[in-house]
């Protein structure tokens, strides 16, 4: 029998992308008495060690992994990395993550992207698993608030200099960043405009101490190291 049949309990593993969303999702799923969070799965490109699309290095994802006290399913991805050998590479730790850590649901954090789902949904049409989007078409405007009001700390990681300004790459995601945006932008960065890492927060034990690193343009995009805040 599944654990679900034996307990009523779900098992869920979350898609991890070290980012606000994700750790927002983590914790509306910790709410839930009916829901135990098994593992985090995240992808990371292998030539840099960094995760894919957020360029945040992987030893900060290994140390949020930690400080939620969740095991960490890393997916390594080729670069260039083509559509096929991502799925490849998917499907593989999929099957990996189930024999180890026997979820019955993989939730994600995605907000209003309906073409994402759809293709999620696609994707994971046969692995036997059901799929949940805790924060699904809440208002972004609204979630943000409710993020920074609940302790969520994230620095924007990555950020598209076509629409909204360099300068903000390596801030703080607040109430500051929010009024300075452009109207144009959403406010959870849900197009694409911004990406972020949770540094702390209510589904963390602890907090990950950062400095900032360099600043470097890449692809069109504009990324702020972060590094780990050694001990004196």
């Amino acid at each position: 029998m599944s654990p679900t049949t034996d307990t009523g309990i779900k098992r869920v593993l979350l898609s991890w992308s070290s980012g606000k969303d994700s750790a927002w999702t983590l914790y509306q799923l910790q709410q839930d008495s009916l829901i135990e969070v098994v593992g985090l799965l995240t992808t990371f490109n292998s030539v840099f060690n960094r995760s894919a699309i957020h360029g945040v290095r992987q030893q900060l994802l290994r140390l949020q992994a930690k400080a939620a006290r969740l095991p960490l399913i890393e997916v390594p991805l080729p670069w260039p990395c083509s559509n096929l050998e991502y799925e490849a590479a998917m499907a593989k730790a999929l099957d990996d993550a189930c024999l180890l850590l026997q979820p019955d649901v993989i939730a994600f954090g995605d907000l209003f992207l309906e073409d994402v789902r759809a293709y999620r949904e696609k994707q994971m049409a046969g692995i036997g698993l059901d799929l949940v989007f805790p924060l699904w078409k809440i208002p972004t405007d609204k979630l943000a608030q409710q993020m920074i009001s609940g302790g969520l700390k994230a620095k924007i990681t990555c950020l598209d200099p076509r629409v909204m300004p360099e300068r903000l790459v390596g801030s703080e995601f607040s109430n500051k960043l929010l009024e300075v945006l452009p109207l144009s932008v959403d406010p959870c960065g849900e197009n694409g405009e911004f990406h972020t890492f949770a540094w702390d927060g209510p589904m963390f034990k602890h907090k990950i101490s950062l400095v900032a690193g360099e600043v470097v343009n890449r692809d069109g995009f504009v990324y702020a190291d972060l590094l780990l805040e050694e001990s004196p």
